[in-house]
This record gives structure tokens, sequence and C-alpha cells, in this order.
């Protein structure tokens, strides 16, 4: 069965969410929307998504406290889409975790080619597609859909758990110090809260 790949489109503008959401679903993504940043969050703990879309401007909790939040146990990659267009605003984005960002206006062809262009350098640092899925005793780990079974049973993990295991798994008897294993899972730019 071939991966599902969801992307969450968070905006409080309907027409910029409908219009994303139509880009996206007729490049055989699967998108979920949100409103507002709560959703966007609440979302973001029911579904392990490959790149969320998320607007800066946005009420009850904006959008770049939302993507602080997700850097501190995913690094899923964040496309900020927002109207604020001065040098400022992006670098706070980006010093928040963001991984690209686009300025509103925008056409069809720019916001699929940064789709294309993050997904591409996450895929980099993903697993290589070769490794499959591989059983280890009676656990057995698809490392494309990132998914997990003991004993037939499918077993859910957040995307930090996943990628701790991930790490392990393919690294069988190989010792890794806390700095290296966060480093690994969490990106140079992100540490987890303690």
């Amino acid at each position: 069965m071939p991966q599902e790949k969801y992307i969450l489109v968070v905006d409080d503008e309907p027409n910029i969410r409908e219009f994303v959401r139509r880009s996206l679903v007729k490049h055989q993504f699967i998108v979920k929307l949100a409103t507002n940043g709560w959703e966007a969050l609440a979302e973001f703990e029911q579904t392990t998504f490959i790149l969320v879309i998320l607007d800066i401007m946005m009420p009850q909790m904006n959008g770049l406290e939302v993507c602080r939040r997700i850097r501190q146990t995913s690094i899923v990659p964040i496309i900020i889409l927002t109207a604020l267009g001065e040098e400022g605003d992006k670098i706070a984005a980006l010093n928040q975790g963001a991984d690209d960002y686009l300025t509103k206006p925008f056409g069809v062809g720019e916001l699929l080619a940064r789709v294309q262009a993050v997904l591409r350098r996450a895929s980099w640092a993903d697993t290589p597609r070769s490794v499959g899925t591989q059983r280890f005793g009676n656990i057995e780990i698809d490392f494309e859909q990132r998914q997990v079974w003991r004993d037939g049973e499918r077993i859910k993990f957040t995307p930090t758990e996943f990628s701790l295991l991930q790490e392990l798994a393919l690294h069988p008897g190989k010792i890794f110090t806390h700095e290296t294993l966060l480093r690994r899972v969490w990106g140079h730019r992100t540490q987890p809260r303690c």
C-alpha cells in the first residue's frame, strides 16, 4: 500500500485554506485543515504529517508559537505562509524552526515547488527507501510508512518516538551518547525541553 502523504494546512483565511488544499490534493497529498494554533496542535497530535504549512497571523495562538511547540517534539518540515514579508518576520520564523517561507499572494507553481523542495530535503535525512520493512523478533517496522506492529497489532508512536526507535533499530549494538541521539532525532537546531 502506498504511503499516505498527510499535510497539515493551518490558516484562518478560508479562501487561502481551500486554495492550498485543492492545489495539494491534485498532487495526491491528503490535506488536513486547521483554522488556528490550538486546532493545529490537536491535529498534529492525531496524525503523522510529512509537512506543515502554517500561517503566522492567526487568532488565539500565532504561527510562530505553533512552530516552536511542534519543534519541541518533531523535525517535520514546516513552511510558513503569511502576508508578513519583512526580513525580520522571515528571520523570526526561521529561528523558530521553519524550513521555508512563502509570502502571500503566491501562485500554485511556487507553492508546489517549495513543498517539493522541503520534502526532498527532508527525505535526504530519512532512512533510505531500500530499508523498507524489517522484522526484529516479534516487532515489525515499516520505515517508509513509519508504522510499527508487535505480534501483528499496530502500535501508535509519536513522530519523535518513531525517530528514536528507528535510530536504535537500524544501529543494533551501537552505543549512542545522549547528545548524539538528540542531534540525530531532533536535529542540530532544536533541543527538547527537559
